[in-house]
């Protein structure tokens, strides 16, 4: 029978996931795991496998608790509203940290080695489910009228997904909050009527 763990698990995942959030999968080593969680490695390994296995639920974490808005936005009215809402998300997420700006899946999935591949595979499965739930909600405002007959809903939602993956790397970078949201609402500008 093993020793009973000392911390919390759930503290332990948020401390990783703000690691993997500020340097991605790749430029995050354990020491840096070891220092933000104050758990030592072997207890790591023990709770969550190894570093790919904590990147994993690190991912599914911000999903759930940070990443939710893209989720929340497909309950909306119209489908501008649903564009207008994912990318004023992806602002405020963006932004809303100082010591860990832009996007967990963006930031993790920018650069890698073959070692990572697995990691980087599970960022692009979470960014294309983002735009497929998006294409699937856009053909539902057309066949409701609400998009023009005309309206392209796979290239909506790429185009939406483009910019907010866009303003990521551009808070990453240190672009201010409003210079952002003047970039959503410029796209916003085009939607089709």
């Amino acid at each position: 029978m093993g020793r009973p763990r000392t911390f919390s698990v759930e503290e332990a995942l948020e401390a990783a996931l703000g690691v993997f959030w500020r340097k991605g999968y790749e430029g995050t080593s354990y020491a840096d795991l070891v220092a933000a969680t104050g758990v030592e490695r072997p207890a790591l390994y023990s709770a969550f496998g190894n570093k790919e296995g904590l990147f994993l639920q690190a991912l599914e974490r911000y999903g759930t608790h940070y990443g939710n808005y893209v989720w929340e936005a497909l309950n909306l009215d119209t489908a501008k509203e649903v564009a207008e809402a994912v990318l004023t998300g992806a602002v405020d997420l963006n932004t809303r940290f100082s010591d860990r700006l832009g996007c967990f899946g963006i930031n993790g999935a920018l650069a890698g080695s073959d070692d990572s591949e697995p990691s980087r595979q599970a960022l692009i499965a979470w960014r294309a489910e983002s735009e497929t739930v998006l294409r699937e909600r856009f053909e539902r405002a057309k066949e409701e009228g609400d998009l023009p007959a005309e309206a392209d809903c796979a290239t909506l939602a790429a185009y939406v997904l483009t910019v907010a993956h866009g303003m990521a790397v551009q808070a990453k970078a240190g672009i201010a909050k409003e210079r952002l949201a003047a970039v959503a609402q410029q796209a916003l500008s085009t939607w089709p009527a």
